[in-house]
């Protein structure tokens, strides 16, 4: 499962807890990760996935979403990712909780 994947390889290469969903316990700094799409072509697999930088303002949100963006350049080390593509990032702040957030959303190519 490419959320599992990038999970994963984001815990252990981010210096800030990486979640599925919204912790019970608010965090100063973390990510969540999101699929929000995916596709099959040749049993070859296709994502996308939303990476979501929260952080206590906007120039720290915006930071972490740089180091998550250079996180996941390197993701094609792994064995089961053969591509991963920058699609956008952007502010992504929350103004109904006015919770500062960016949003980096990724295509992935991967085998499960």
């Amino acid at each position: 499962m490419i959320e599992t994947i990038v999970l994963n390889y984001l815990a252990d290469n981010l210096s800030v807890p990486v979640f599925m969903e919204e912790p019970e316990e608010r965090c100063r700094e973390y990510v969540l990760i999101e699929k929000v799409g995916s596709s099959e072509n040749d049993r070859i697999q296709s994502a996308t996935v939303a990476v979501q930088s929260y952080a206590e303002s906007l120039y720290k949100s915006a930071v972490l979403n740089d180091t998550v963006k250079r996180a996941m350049r390197d993701i094609i080390v792994l064995d089961s990712v053969s591509r991963c593509r920058l699609n956008s990032d952007y502010d992504f702040t929350d103004t109904e909780t006015k919770r500062y957030r960016y949003q980096a959303v990724f295509d992935l190519t991967y085998y499960d």
